[in-house]
């Protein structure tokens, strides 16, 4: 039988949050910062559980990349994991490495962006199925909308499904360390809440 092993990003595989450290690579500290107070209200309903949490990204998100030409966004997102390896956790690479060896799929789910998830694993020549939020190109350039849902909680179950649709067939072990992950941990026959902190 198939062993799958599924992979949080932000918090699990990484010391801290891409999204913020994203911004900041793209459009500087005193962006980030005038953006974040810009959203504050919003954010800090999201926080309260009075405000969806993919709604409250989509907007951050459209604010600072939304008309984006795509293969600028393409590149910013290479360059920005080639500089920041180094978020993420040694030990959780370790174990990825470990995997890889053992021949296993190893599937990455995020609520990220995949644009710059997918290539922390390419610089760290580690053979990855990334599944992630995806962003909507028109014409070239980014509209600042999700054109998935937000990979996130049920969503992030319901995407491994349609990736790997015959459950029956494989075994699942699931590492993850937030509210966004519970769906995910619950569906895995082996699960590893924060396993790396």
């Amino acid at each position: 039988m198939q062993h799958i092993h599924a992979f949080d990003f932000d918090g699990t595989l990484t010391s801290r949050d891409t999204l913020i450290a994203f911004i900041r690579f793209g459009c500087g500290r005193r962006r980030l910062w005038l953006g974040l107070l810009r959203f504050l209200p919003m954010l800090v309903a999201m926080k309260l559980h009075c405000y969806p949490n993919w709604k409250s990204k989509q907007r951050v998100f459209t604010h600072f990349f939304g008309g984006m030409e795509q293969h600028d966004f393409t590149a910013l997102c290479q360059r920005f994991a080639a500089e920041h390896t180094h978020l993420m956790r040694p030990a959780a690479i370790a174990t990825l490495r470990e995997i890889q060896q053992t021949g296993h799929p190893i599937v990455i789910i995020s609520a990220s962006i995949d644009d710059w998830v997918r290539p922390f694993f390419a610089s760290l020549h580690i053979e990855a199925d990334v599944i992630g939020t995806q962003v909507e190109v028109i014409d070239g350039r980014l509209t600042g909308r999700f054109s998935t849902p937000n990979c996130y909680g049920a969503e992030k179950v319901r995407r491994l499904l349609e990736h790997y649709p015959d459950r029956k067939s494989y075994t699942l072990t699931a590492y993850g360390d937030s509210r966004g992950d519970r769906e995910l941990l619950a569906e895995a026959d082996e699960a590893h809440y924060k396993p790396f902190n």
